[in-house]
């Protein structure tokens, strides 16, 4: 049996907690020329298929499964004046205990101005993710990003199981002719 996890909880603003976060208010949601939006109106599923479509987590996606999993899913987008949206992320949760954190991007142009930060920061705040017993997420080159929001790294991975099936949405190839 393992010992009680020695990691310290550290309520703060946009970080996992366990209550409303402290932070900005909830509406604060303009800076400069990016605004950041909850409502279905504001999430654009063909902007986010596009970029998904070509991420390594799921290349190929089909649009009809964006629009799916957006549906299904607390989303938030990124919006630049006049430039439509160029970042998004998605939580796939219960709102009551558990969420999962996926699909994560802010396009190439708009990055190393802290808005992936200002997005995660601003869907931890959410109302409907606040004390909730788990949140996770996986990434292969963000930790550093989500890091400064609370996440670490499993503590218990031997308990963790997954079905992955890499290249699901990309087409296969035919099967070879035969020459009878």
């Amino acid at each position: 049996m393992l010992a009680a996890s020695s990691r310290k909880h550290i309520p703060m603003s946009g970080r996992l907690g366990s209550g409303p976060a402290p932070g900005p208010k909830f509406a604060d949601m303009q800076r400069g020329i990016y605004r950041l939006g909850f409502a279905a109106e504001d999430i654009d599923a063909v902007a986010a298929h596009a970029f998904l479509t070509t991420a390594y987590w799921c290349e190929g996606i089909p649009l009809a499964t964006v629009q799916r999993a957006i549906a299904n899913s607390l989303c938030i987008a990124l919006h630049a004046d006049g430039q439509g949206q160029v970042g998004f992320a998605r939580v796939v949760t219960d709102r009551t205990t558990f969420a999962y954190l996926c699909d994560v991007y802010v396009l190439e142009g708009h990055r190393g101005q802290g808005l992936a930060d200002w997005m995660v920061q601003s869907l931890l705040a959410h109302p409907d993710l606040q004390g909730l017993r788990r949140f996770m997420l996986f990434t292969r080159d963000a930790h550093p990003l989500y890091a400064r929001h609370g996440f670490q790294p499993l503590a218990t991975p031997e308990r963790g199981m997954e079905v992955v099936r890499p290249g699901l949405y990309l087409p296969t190839a035919p099967p070879p002719a035969s020459h009878a």
